[in-house]
């Protein structure tokens, strides 16, 4: 199974008082993988995107089970869980990686939506070929 995988170093401004990281930052490092997947993967969807395609998020979540701390190494691998119509389901794991090894610290689910805008509308819409097929390469 073939994992795509973003890496990240967690800065102070993503820790609350205690010093863990604040629990809505792991939907952002979600968000920021799918972006830097398809940056990897289907660069012109910047241009379907200004053309009316929108990659609309319409459920997230996520299981904490282990505390991140400011300076933690954490990578966020993500697969494909399925595809259905218009849709992409998506899961997450954050790894927190140190010199001893890993540690799964949480794992979420993000599904999004392949829609256009039409006039003040957005439509359900085929999800680009490209954007498949570099999906399925990461199927679960």
């Amino acid at each position: 199974m073939k994992i795509y995988e973003y890496q990240h170093i967690v800065s102070f401004e993503e820790t609350n008082l205690v010093g863990n990281v604040y629990y809505a930052n792991y939907v952002r490092w979600q968000g920021r993988c799918r972006e830097m997947f398809l940056r990897d993967h289907d660069p012109e969807v910047l241009t379907e995107l200004s053309q009316g395609l929108t990659l609309a998020t319409v459920s997230v979540s996520c299981e904490y089970y282990s505390e991140l701390l400011a300076f933690d190494r954490v990578a966020i691998r993500m697969r494909l869980k399925s595809v259905t119509q218009n849709r992409i389901t998506m899961l997450f794991e954050y790894w927190r990686i140190t010199d001893k090894g890993e540690e799964m610290v949480a794992k979420g689910e993000q599904q999004t939506a392949s829609m256009r805008r039409e006039g003040e509308k957005t439509v359900p819409t085929p999800i680009p070929a490209a954007i498949k097929e570099a999906l399925e390469l990461y199927r679960g």
